[in-house]
């Protein structure tokens, strides 16, 4: 390894890019399983925080870093790389105008991943949720469908789960990542955690391009 560098593994689609810090001296790898931990449930009681106002953007934290793919990313990608990142709170965003899911640890973040998100008859709506339950091989009771890795948002059948993410589908209302991803975050992500799901998020950071 170069001297000063660091390694990073980033996720493309199914595999692994191996880089070293920054972005130099490239090699891919196949990805690892993720674990597969138990269903869980926050008990009902919980109620989710009331959503912020239609033209609120701010964010809920502080971001102390970013992920930087040497592409732009296509429907079926996402990137993942817990190297560097700190110990701390999980927060999700979706960002439904640009179609992507972001990951942070302590404001770092640690995911990026593509989405399909709800229909115009049926929209995914926005606001801040917390996890409510996580379901590793969910079957919805609505629409007879498989919905593997689910985090529940609401109890009404909102929730992030697995699924095949090209450019031509949508969902009932749910927010679809790829399988893969999917396995990732559920492996990271704890009841309770906080996910905003909004538009246009931190334009000025990432850019149209993320």
């Amino acid at each position: 390894m170069a001297e000063g560098l660091a390694a990073k593994r980033v996720r493309i689609g199914r595999w692994v890019l191996v880089c070293l810090t920054p972005f130099a001296a490239c090699s891919w790898e196949t990805p690892t399983a993720a674990p597969a931990p138990a269903k869980a449930v926050l008990p009902p009681l919980a109620a989710s925080p009331a959503p912020p106002a239609a033209d609120s953007d701010a964010p809920v934290f502080a971001v102390k870093g970013i992920l930087a793919p040497d592409r732009r990313m296509r429907p079926g990608d996402y990137a993942w790389t817990e190297d560097g990142a700190p110990a701390g709170e999980m927060t999700i965003i979706i960002d439904l105008k640009w179609q992507r899911l972001y990951v942070y640890r302590a404001g770092v973040e640690i995911g990026r991943s593509s989405i399909i998100y709800g229909a115009d008859n049926k929209p995914t709506p926005t606001g801040t949720f917390p996890i409510l339950e996580k379901d590793i091989d969910h079957v919805s009771n609505l629409y007879d469908a498989e919905m593997p890795y689910m985090l529940r948002l609401t109890w009404d059948g909102i929730a992030v789960h697995g699924a095949a993410v090209d450019e031509w589908s949508a969902t009932n209302g749910c927010i679809g990542v790829p399988d893969e991803f999917a396995a990732l975050l559920f492996a990271q992500a704890r009841l309770g955690d906080t996910v905003l799901v909004t538009s246009d998020w931190l334009r000025d950071t990432y850019g149209s391009h993320s």
